[in-house]
């Protein structure tokens, strides 16, 4: 009882202290990591309204003005909030993004592998988002899946001149609010787009200055160049991205810089996911002419045959049924073989008859763990966490937290500066955003506060939905939304562009 009074005292407490009428804060004697690489400094900074006003070098103390809060950083490690460059979720049911907050992340890009819900009504969407209130700041993308799909083109591998305009008229009168635009080569109905149409969209979003961020059409080992040439086709016109690098079958560290070496040949950026297990739609095991139920539905007894056997040649190419852990549907929690034993039957038919190419999402372990480590260590590639608040996957929760946790602390792939630039500074250089990712005075106030040895991942593929630990206070435009365990507050925007 008394435990649940103090919870409860703390709780009220904080939550006064986050909404009571301030002008700003001090921070006190932190050591600084700006966000750029450099290493760290000694620094006290004082945050006004949603800004950075003022940084004072060397150990000090400032003074105090009315209505400013100070914390003493007591040598804490204070750094720009993490910008996660391909994240999911729906500010409209998940406004406080608590998973994002917790490991670090302020600011997350929406509208991801070429679906963005908004894109008929961007205007009354955000309108919606600043009524209801959202924890992070949002980064919009437009979807080229999504323009596919109002610009009634679907599945056509030939859209006419009529539907291209069309794409082509929405893409440029929402590029000035959003900050480019993503593919999803690899998903039904982008999948079905040719080079002349990528180039056309690529022409309109260089036009605006803006970036092209591509799940690229096949990341297969095998077919992993070509998909990343045919991403090097459209940085003639526009800055091309790499979602999620990854070398599906590709192994070990010699791999690895065969990759590095190929991207340094091009003007190109990249970002990664400190997992080694993917995650999306069970779709991706079916081939072209299957993704979607009614595509099966018309499937005679040869092709269904046929169809049988590409699922579980798919599968077994993929580590097999062992390796794939579905995350939604009636089987969630499960692996492939789990359920397949269960219901005592092949697993490519638990696929085709039990599940189909829309009934689950599930997590699939077919990354090489030395691989992935060693591109880590390239200058262009940045981090992400391809999560969202539901998936079942622990990269939504600790991807953030992992980089530190991990790859600085316990393995020393990279300084705490390096992985901290990464995540800020080099990621708000490849959106473009305005004075964010780094501390500096006048620099939006999206900052956090920690102990990195402190900092923890405790999602994990049984319990993905646990909270990162160890980022002490978190700044969301400049007002204090987490301090220890609690998260109060929705301080986040939908952020704008530079303008050209």
């Amino acid at each position: 009882m008394k435990k649940l009074t103090y919870l409860l005292i703390s709780s009220l407490l904080f939550s006064a202290f986050i909404h009571a009428e301030v002008s700003g804060y001090i921070i006190n004697n932190v050591q600084l990591v700006d966000g750029s690489g450099a290493e760290p400094k000694l620094a006290s900074v004082i945050i006004t309204n949603d800004k950075i006003q003022h940084i004072a070098w060397g150990e000090t103390k400032l003074p105090n003005p009315n209505n400013y809060k100070t914390i003493e950083g007591e040598n804490r490690v204070l750094t720009p909030g993490f910008i996660d460059l391909h994240a999911h979720g729906n500010p409209l049911t998940h406004g406080q993004f608590a998973n994002f907050i917790a490991m670090g992340v302020t600011s997350i890009s929406l509208g991801q592998d070429g679906f963005s819900r908004y894109i008929e009504d961007f205007e009354g969407w955000r309108g919606q988002v600043a009524d209801s209130g959202v924890g992070v700041n949002l980064i919009p993308f437009i979807g080229h899946g999504s323009l596919r799909v109002i610009a009634g083109i679907g599945q056509n591998p030939e859209p006419t001149a009529v539907q291209l305009n069309n794409m082509l008229d929405v893409l440029d009168k929402l590029l000035p609010h959003t900050f480019g635009m993503t593919t999803g080569l690899e998903y039904n109905p982008a999948l079905f787009a040719k080079t002349d149409e990528l180039l056309a969209l690529a022409k309109k979003v260089g036009e605006h200055n803006r970036v092209i961020m591509s799940h690229m059409r096949n990341e297969d080992d095998d077919q992993l160049f070509k998909s990343i040439d045919e991403l090097v086709q459209q940085s003639e016109f526009a800055r091309v991205h790499i979602s999620h690098l990854k070398s599906v079958y590709g192994k070990g560290a010699f791999r690895a810089q065969e990759i590095i070496k190929h991207i340094n040949q091009y003007k190109m950026t990249a970002d990664l996911y400190p997992y080694n297990a993917s995650y999306t739609g069970i779709a991706l095991l079916f081939p072209k002419w299957a993704k979607t139920q009614e595509q099966v539905n018309k499937l005679n007894r040869t092709q269904i045959q046929a169809l049988l056997e590409h699922l579980k040649n798919r599968v077994l190419s993929r580590n097999g049924p062992e390796a794939t852990l579905l995350g939604s549907g009636k089987f969630a929690g499960l692996t492939l073989k789990q359920v397949a034993d269960k219901l005592n039957k092949p697993f490519e038919s638990v696929l085709l008859e039990d599940i189909g190419p829309h009934g689950a999402s599930a997590a699939y372990f077919i990354m090489d763990n030395e691989l992935q480590q060693h591109l880590i260590r390239a200058p262009w590639l940045s981090f992400s966490s391809d999560g969202s608040p539901t998936m079942f996957h622990p990269r939504g929760y600790g991807s953030f937290a992992k980089v530190i946790d991990e790859y600085v602390n316990k393995l020393g792939l990279l300084s705490l500066p390096q992985a901290i630039n990464k995540m800020t500074g080099q990621a708000a250089e490849i959106l473009r955003l305005d004075k964010r990712g780094l501390i500096k005075e006048g620099h939006y106030a999206d900052l956090l506060l920690f102990d990195p040895k402190q900092v923890k991942a405790m999602a994990s593929y049984e319990n993905p939905h646990q909270l990162s630990q160890g980022f002490e206070y978190v700044w969301v435009n400049g007002q204090l939304i987490k301090q220890g365990s609690d998260i109060k507050g929705l301080a986040g925007k939908v952020l704008s562009p530079k303008a050209n």
